[in-house]
C-alpha cells in the first residue's frame, strides 16, 4: 500500500497531466516510492499500477528499463557508474575497478555493512565530464579520479 506521503505526491504530479493520462505520472511515482523506502519492490510497483489505472506489466517495464530505479535493495548509498563510451574514453574503466577494489563488490553489489551499492549506468549526458557516477540518483560526480572518489566515499560514510 502506498503511504499517505507517496499519494499526495502522486497526486500533486497528476495536476500536470490531462485527467485521462494519469499514467504520465509512472516515472514520479516510482521515484518517491524509491525515495520513501530505497528501492521499489514488486508490490510498490502493483500499488502504483492500481493507483494510476494501468497494467502492472506497464509499470514494471518502466522501473526495469530506466536505470535510476532500484529493483533490490541498494545500500544507503547507491554509487551508478556510466560506462557508456565516453566515459569508457575517459576512464571508466579504471573508476569501476577502482570502486570494485575499494567496496569489495563488484556490479549489482552492496557491501556487508550495507552502505554502499553499485551499478552499472547508461549514459548521464554530462560527457565533458567522464568518467563520473551518480549518488542515489541525486548527485552527479564527474572528472573522477582516486582521490576525488576517496573524498567521495568518505563524505558518505559520515552520512
Amino acid at each position: 500500500m502506498l503511504s499517505e506521503q507517496i499519494q499526495a505526491r502522486i497526486n500533486r504530479e497528476l495536476n500536470k497531466y490531462p485527467a485521462d493520462q494519469k499514467q504520465s505520472a509512472v516515472m514520479a511515482a516510482l521515484r518517491f516510492v524509491q525515495d520513501e523506502k530505497g528501492w521499489v519492490a514488486t508490490e510498490d510497483m502493483a500499488d502504483v499500477a492500481t493507483y494510476l489505472g494501468m497494467p502492472q506489466m506497464a509499470v514494471y517495464e518502466v522501473a526495469s528499463f530506466y536505470h535510476m530505479y532500484n529493483l533490490k535493495p541498494m545500500g544507503k548509498h547507491t554509487i551508478t557508474v556510466c560506462t557508456n563510451i565516453s566515459c569508457q574514453l575517459g576512464g571508466a574503466s579504471d573508476t569501476v575497478a577502482y570502486l570494485e577494489s575499494k567496496l569489495g563488490i563488484g556490479f549489482g553489489g552492496v557491501t556487508a555493512d550495507g552502505k554502499f551499492g553499485l551499478r552499472e549506468g547508461e549514459c548521464m549526458g554530462a560527457c565533458v565530464d567522464a568518467p563520473l557516477f551518480s549518488i542515489d540518483n541525486k548527485r552527479l560526480c564527474g572528472c573522477l579520479t582516486t582521490e576525488k572518489i576517496d573524498q567521495i566515499l568518505a563524505e558518505l560514510d559520515q552520512s
